[in-house]
């Protein structure tokens, strides 16, 4: 039977918070009525992570590892994962689950009722839902960041950031193909490489709470994001994402 669903989770150094993230992913994946697996993408952990999954692996039939070294980056493994999946819907989560797992269900209800290719768990829309909130300063770096991400590339997002997202993966396959930026703010790329290949994007408020074990680094990271965004904008002025439109096309109407 085919794969209904791929859950990709990028980690590195996880080894003290894994454990229970994938207790609750294999519980998820379990309790769901269709075949569904778990790609752990191990981006080169030096923490003792990588035995914690080899032990789960030898398990759970459900769950595939995937392993970097050296270490290349949150969008990289993110990619590598998607790329793997052989599930029709393609989710990625954080490590940390600071949207829980079960938010999942919102964006399957989501893509399934709007036809869209990709359904973004989304902190902005409703942030009632906030449990744990970030630091004020974290918080409106990540607004401001949002700003210049619509201003730059049309997004009609208002928070390409949240580390949840749901994929159909025939018609975003090409995008993962052509995604470039290897780090954190590999987001935004990816999203804008969707809708200009005429990919329809909805975004869902969706439960989340703050991890302060976040390993973002506000200032080097933030300022390293913009300068990729810049990047994505110079790419597109110049002709660099041409080859995308057609191929995605012709993916989705197949």
């Amino acid at each position: 039977m085919e794969t209904c669903l791929s859950i990709v989770v990028p980690a590195y150094n996880e080894g003290t918070r894994i454990g229970k993230s994938l207790d609750k992913l294999h519980r998820y994946v379990d309790s769901k009525p269709f075949p569904a697996e778990l790609i752990v993408v191990d981006d080169g952990s030096t923490d003792g992570m990588q035995a914690l999954l080899q032990m789960a692996a030898e398990q759970w039939p459900c769950l595939r590892v995937l392993r970097h070294e050296p270490n290349r980056g949150k969008g990289y493994s993110v990619r590598s994962g998607v790329l793997e999946a052989s599930g029709r819907y393609v989710l990625f989560t954080d490590a940390d689950l600071s949207a829980p797992i079960e938010e999942a269900d919102k964006l399957l209800a989501a893509l399934e009722a709007s036809g869209a290719d990709v359904a973004v768990g989304s902190r902005a829309l409703d942030r009632g839902l906030i449990g744990v909130r970030q630091p004020a300063y974290r918080e409106w770096s990540g607004r401001l960041f949002n700003v210049f991400v619509r201003a730059l590339t049309g997004l009609p997002v208002r928070d390409t950031q949240c580390g949840m997202k749901l994929f159909r993966r025939e018609s975003t396959r090409r995008a993962f193909e052509l995604q470039r930026v290897t780090g954190f703010g590999f987001d935004p790329e990816l999203l804008f490489l969707i809708k200009r290949g005429g990919g329809k994007i909805v975004e869902v408020p969706v439960r989340w709470n703050n991890d302060p074990a976040t390993k973002v680094h506000l200032f080097r990271d933030s300022t390293r994001m913009f300068c990729e965004l810049v990047a994505l904008r110079w790419r597109a002025w110049t002709g660099g994402y041409q080859c995308l439109r057609g191929r995605q096309r012709s993916a989705k109407a197949s």
